[in-house]
């Protein structure tokens, strides 16, 4: 049964017309979340495109530890089919189960990431629906460090690792990104997961450090400068961490 802290984990329920896009969002998102519960509910019994009442009826059942359980859907008729698998269940199972008005793939990554983290239900389709909104960044378009730089471009001209701290700056840090990938979809939600298990808000090169999508959508690559940074005085911690993670390779390598 899965637990952070001695709490059970959200659980996710993927419902899509084809089984194997189901079945490749869980190996998608179980790189980010594994040890969250991920059920594939797609297709017919029978193999044919289009889904299933009894489907999506036991990934419920498999998902859920108790502490609930977010289901996504790809088109509108996944969503009839899962809405009637609600109304058959317990009153006492059907309150503890949501379905997420978010894109199949990047609202079930950004879920994965926030049901590991031991988010609660609300939390975790929160994450999910922030995927409507683009990057959920609060900064609106990424500074010129955010800019991707070419694997093969030299980091001599990127700032050196440097960290500050003052009553009107608060906290900063930077660092350059050295994994081969970069910030691709694993380390990206290592970032984020870090992030989120600190209680001040904390940014890179402007984007929230606890948003995914944000974060993915800066298409930092290897050699790409970073700034963290805070602004809230207890900040150090967390922004000292998210620069041990970069510096380190994310330990890709």
């Amino acid at each position: 049964m899965p637990e952070v802290g001695g709490q059970q984990r959200i659980g996710l329920v993927f419902v899509s017309h084809s089984a194997k896009i189901a079945e490749g969002l869980v190996e998608l998102a179980a790189q980010m979340a594994p040890s969250v519960a991920l059920v594939a509910a797609g297709g017919t019994g029978d193999g044919r495109i289009g889904t299933s009442f009894d489907r999506v009826t036991a990934a419920i059942g498999e998902a859920d530890s108790g502490a609930g359980v977010v289901v996504l859907c790809d088109l509108g008729s996944a969503i009839l089919t899962t809405e009637t698998a609600l109304d058959f269940l317990d009153d006492d199972v059907r309150d503890r189960v949501a379905i997420a008005d978010a894109p199949l793939v990047e609202g079930g990554v950004a879920a994965a990431v926030a049901a590991e983290s031991g988010e609660p239900l609300d939390a975790v389709v929160a994450a999910a629906r922030s995927a409507n909104t683009g990057t959920g960044s609060d900064s609106g378009a990424p500074d010129d460090a955010s800019a991707p730089r070419d694997a093969d471009t030299p980091a001599s001209d990127a700032p050196p690792d440097t960290s500050t701290a003052d009553a009107g700056v608060g906290h900063v840090r930077r660092a350059t990104i050295t994994n081969a990938d970069g910030l691709h979809a694993r380390p990206a939600a290592e970032l984020v997961k870090l992030a989120s298990t600190f209680g001040q808000r904390v940014t890179v090169n402007g984007t929230d450090a606890k948003s995914l999508l944000a974060i993915m959508s800066l298409g930092l690559t290897k050699g790409a400068s970073i700034e963290i940074a805070s602004e809230d005085p207890e900040g150090g911690a967390a922004v000292d961490a998210i620069a041990a993670l970069v510096q380190s390779g994310f330990g890709e390598h």
